[in-house]
């Protein structure tokens, strides 16, 4: 059973602040391209959890992300690109977290109606725990690591997570920050969290898909309100930024037992119509159904055949889900 509450522990009672059904959405909205296979999402009634074993400033923390390098040459990966499947990225990869990187978002399922992936701070916050970690607040690993996801989950289980824990554990993490980004992404970094947890690294997830990862039994997560892409604060709004950021070490710390989920108090906007729109086949007409149809169809296909260049014959795993909303 999910423990649900603000940091202050209140209840929110007010219905308004629902957040978006994702596993629903996603899956009334595949049914209404023509396929009729809906996705089985990972489910888990408990959850593993390891406390903080160390108090927060001697607390070695690695950054997990589902964002990919920028590639020049595979097409639009800025503000207001579409999806583009080119670069996806199929093996965990990690980076020098003493340095800037440029990774961004295109590739994965994100609200692009309601939001322009041009702040990688909504998305990725190393420059801002590179900054916490050098006023003392904790201490950051020596990488950060990219997780892949539009993955079978037994591949994420067996072959992707472990991956991550070796990493971790090779540079001496204790604990582990993971943001996700759309739906599948979220499912990912909760199978993930758990294996690493189950393993003696503490993690908290922060995200804006809660029903996937609750559903999934995430350890901690830090769940934000927002269109997706955006779990690490605001676009441009580096208050927010650093806010949640504070929050999600907060919940690293603090967390007392398995499938703790707190909600961020912030708001993405004075009105929630946003929450209406995403993979929402009632709000499309007939035409631009067909088309996100021809669309996703051609996504699927692209998708397929790049995890089939990328990995070793028989290590593709089944082709259960692409993740091409936009």
């Amino acid at each position: 059973m999910a423990m649900t509450a603000s940091p202050d522990g209140s209840a929110n009672l007010d219905s308004s602040f629902a957040p978006i059904p994702y596993m629903a959405r996603t899956r009334a909205f595949y049914l209404a391209l023509g396929y009729d296979n809906p996705y089985v999402w990972a489910h888990h009634d408990d959850a593993p959890f390891t406390p903080l074993a160390k108090p927060l400033g001697a607390t070695r923390i690695a950054l997990v992300t589902t964002a990919a390098p920028f590639q020049p040459g595979k097409g639009e990966q800025g503000p207001d690109a579409p999806y583009n499947a080119a670069v996806k990225f199929f093996r965990v990869y990690s980076g020098d977290a003493r340095l800037d990187h440029d990774v961004r978002i295109a590739h994965l399922a994100i609200d692009r109606q309601h939001t322009r992936m041009e702040d990688s701070g909504a998305w990725f916050p190393l420059p801002r725990m590179r900054r916490l970690a050098e006023e003392g607040r904790f201490l950051l690993a020596p990488r950060f690591h990219g997780f892949p996801t539009n993955r079978s989950q037994r591949r994420t289980v067996e072959t992707d997570a472990p991956e991550l824990l070796a990493r971790c554990r090779a540079d001496g993490a204790d604990a582990a920050l993971l943001v996700a980004n759309c739906p599948v992404c979220h499912q990912s970094l909760a199978l993930a969290a758990r294996h690493l947890e189950a393993h003696g690294i503490s993690t908290a997830l922060m995200g804006c898909a809660r029903d996937v990862v609750e559903h999934c039994g995430a350890p901690r997560f830090l769940f934000s309100d927002f269109p997706l892409g955006n779990a690490a604060g605001r676009p441009g709004d580096a208050a927010s930024q650093e806010a949640t950021l504070a929050l999600a070490l907060e919940l690293l710390a603090e967390a007392e037992a398995p499938r703790t989920t707190w909600q961020s108090p912030q708001s993405w906007a004075a009105s929630r119509d946003w929450k209406r729109d995403y993979a929402n086949p009632a709000r499309l007409a007939p035409e631009e159904l067909a088309r996100r149809r021809e669309e996703a169809e051609a996504a699927r296909l692209e998708a397929r055949a790049l995890r089939q260049a990328a990995l070793a014959p028989g290590d593709t795993g089944p082709a259960s889900c692409f993740c091409s909303l936009h």
